[in-house]
């Protein structure tokens, strides 16, 4: 009985190993996997309706983005302004976060305390940049929101380093720099 077994072990151990050689290759499972046919990059064979198949469907919103419907010229300026409000409620606003936020992206020009007096200013390699009290300049909550989402003059848009949330604490932010320094 036991020389039967060993025998029995021996025989599957043999037919184990000789399924196996080495110049032969091994069978593919679903051989398409892993040799793909080669396309001509925008060619008809990629995509046999066209080249629209990846354009976005017309009036679609990418995800995450919401659109300004205030215009990039100087009557949307005006317009934002005169009319646009922060949706912000007073629980919704964090001074210490739009502080965070304005030092990291607007203090180094403007200044820390609103002053236009930045690190940028001092050392001279932007002028011009005035402070959130000087006369005849009306600062508020919309044009503030409306140059940070376009940017105006030499300062640049802001839109994709800050979201629409973030932005609005900026523009709190900003509003009460403004009041402290009327003060």
């Amino acid at each position: 009985m036991k020389g039967l077994i060993k025998i029995l072990v021996l025989a599957v151990v043999l037919i184990a190993v000789s399924c196996k050689k080495d110049t032969a290759p091994n069978y593919q499972f679903m051989p398409n996997m892993y040799q793909s046919e080669g396309y001509e990059t925008y060619g008809e064979a990629a995509f046999p309706n066209g080249i629209e198949a990846q354009l976005p469907a017309q009036g679609s919103v990418a995800r995450g983005y919401i659109p300004f419907d205030i215009e990039n010229t100087t009557e949307g300026y005006e317009l934002a302004k005169a009319t646009l409000m922060s949706p912000l409620d007073s629980t919704q606003v964090n001074l210490e976060r739009g502080k965070k936020l304005y030092d990291i992206y607007c203090g180094i020009c403007h200044g820390n305390k609103g002053d236009g007096q930045g690190k940028l200013v001092k050392r001279e390699k932007i002028l011009g940049i005035p402070s959130y009290d000087d006369a005849g300049r009306a600062i508020t909550a919309g044009s503030t929101y409306h140059t940070i989402y376009y940017g105006k003059n030499a300062m640049g848009s802001y839109a994709n380093q800050l979201n629409e949330e973030e932005r609005w604490q900026v523009v709190s932010y900003v509003l009460k720099l403004k009041a402290d320094l009327e003060k």
